[in-house]
């Protein structure tokens, strides 16, 4: 495959279209090939970096008006890491199109700080070529079902935050929380809520206190909406719920669902 028909392709694959395509091939040009590094894509990938980095930030600060500074620190670090990035780059197809020294060509697989820095390098070549906004829709198009993954499994376990960003912005609508049921004596009551967005209401979910039900029916609304996957309950979660008396709780009533903290940056799990 010539130069020319290398562009094009990657064109495709990336959805934009270069008005300079010199500064699509230096983007694609590792520093194993280049006669000087000045012409790789390693200036590149130093400002794509930043420009990563602020588009995702700024977009957690739009999705997470309740997160502190901390905890927007942690999410960030895991949506733009090096990892993650490469898992972009590889899903895309964007890694193989990378020019390369000869010392590289014969590995089977290619290192994931070489294509964590080609998408890096990529997100710069637009923002030359077409600018902030271009370079922020690229960005936001491959990084948002990381940002809803990663959100979903951090240590809050926030699921009425993540239900209400993924609500407004896929379905164009707000989750609404009823209360169906509440039974027990006043010191020990257990209630009943279930989330509705726009004509549909999803499963029930019972907790000891309303807030506890309603983060419960918002990760059951999840899980319908394919955002989460259905995790098994923790032990620490079962046991609680058997401080409360079988009969203030009814028989059929569905134990707490909790996801564990994220464990690696791989590909998250597909949503629909």
């Amino acid at each position: 495959m010539d130069s020319e028909q290398l562009v094009t392709q990657c064109e495709s694959i990336l959805g934009y279209r270069f008005l300079n395509h010199t500064l699509l091939k230096e983007a694609l040009t590792h520093a194993s090939i280049a006669d000087d590094r000045r012409l790789s894509n390693e200036r590149l990938e130093f400002l794509g970096d930043s420009v990563l980095g602020l588009v995702v930030c700024h977009r957690l600060y739009e999705l997470f008006p309740d997160y502190l500074e901390g905890d927007l620190t942690k999410l960030k670090s895991a949506v733009v890491s090096r990892n993650t990035c490469a898992a972009v780059a590889n899903a895309i197809g964007l890694t193989d199109l990378i020019f390369v020294g000869k010392g590289m060509t014969g590995r089977a697989e290619r290192p994931s700080s070489l294509a964590a820095g080609v998408l890096e390098s990529i997100i710069a070549a637009i923002y030359i070529d077409g600018g902030f906004e271009k370079a922020g829709e690229f960005i936001l198009r491959h990084m948002d079902p990381y940002i809803t993954q990663y959100a979903a499994t951090t240590h809050q376990q926030n699921f009425k935050s993540l239900l209400q960003q993924h609500a407004q912005k896929i379905l164009n609508s707000t989750p609404m929380y009823e209360l169906l049921d509440e039974k027990g004596p006043d010191h020990s009551k257990c209630f009943e809520v279930r989330v509705v967005i726009g004509s549909r209401a999803f499963g029930s979910a019972w907790g000891a206190a309303k807030k506890q039900a309603e983060q419960r029916a918002a990760q059951i609304a999840l899980e319908e909406l394919g955002v989460l996957a259905r995790e098994e309950p923790l032990p620490c979660e079962v046991d609680a719920e058997s401080n409360a008396s079988a009969n203030d709780v009814p028989a059929d009533a569905e134990a707490p669902l909790v996801m564990e903290p994220f464990q690696s940056l791989d590909s998250p799990a597909e949503s629909s």
